[in-house]
């Protein structure tokens, strides 16, 4: 099985035993951000349409909900 770059990235934030619950939650705050901003360059240029970015941004939702961090998109756009 193929593991992803950002699968990679959360196994590493989530075995740092060095980092506290809410470092854990700003680390994977700053990646959902950076991958929310490619999920709406992709859906407003000629980018390809899915490159994994809505799974990226998935698999980071999940991990901020098993840290307890519930996730709420803002603004009436959801992209």
């Amino acid at each position: 099985m193929t593991v992803s770059t950002m699968e990679l990235k959360l196994q590493e934030i989530r075995s740092e035993t060095g980092l506290s619950r809410q470092e854990k939650i700003a680390r994977l705050e700053k990646l959902r951000s950076e991958a929310r901003a490619l999920q709406r360059a992709a859906t407003e240029s000629a980018m390809v349409d899915d490159d994994g970015w809505y799974e990226d941004v998935h698999l980071i939702d999940t991990e901020l909900e098993n840290l307890g961090r519930s996730v709420e998109e803002k603004g009436a756009a959801t992209l």
